[in-house]
């Protein structure tokens, strides 16, 4: 696998981690995120869902979809912001800004791995 999929990949690895533990433990993973428990269904229903991409994402980069590779960054990055502003508005607790900059670091490992495959061996070695 290149770079960038290896880095797609762990991050897929990290969903299917995150979509298990809101299937099944979802009040544990809400309490960790800084939102209130819940009995309602949506979670889980959230916790599929994620299942769903990190399936996505492991697949995408076992295959080396590279287009995907490249359309995960804007987006993984994008989950920030939206973060940060749900916790400006008050609507969350900060400690969902630790969910929101894995997807930031991931999505600045994949920029960066990206960057180092495409630029090649002898680019990287500064010949």
């Amino acid at each position: 696998m290149s770079r960038a999929a290896v880095s797609v990949f762990v991050f897929g690895i990290y969903l299917l981690v995150v979509g298990a533990l809101l299937v099944s433990v979802p009040n544990a993973f809400l309490g960790l995120s800084g939102l209130p428990p819940t009995t309602e269904v949506w979670v889980r229903v959230v916790g599929v869902l994620v299942l769903c991409l990190g399936t996505y994402y492991t697949l995408a980069a076992r295959a080396e979809i590279r287009d995907f590779l490249r359309w995960t960054v804007p987006v993984r990055a994008g989950v920030m912001v939206f973060f940060t502003v749900f916790v400006a508005l008050r609507l969350v607790a900060p400690p969902l800004l630790v969910f929101g900059a894995v997807d930031l670091a991931g999505a600045v490992w994949t920029a960066l791995a990206l960057r180092a495959d495409t630029l090649g061996p002898a680019a990287r070695a500064g010949r």
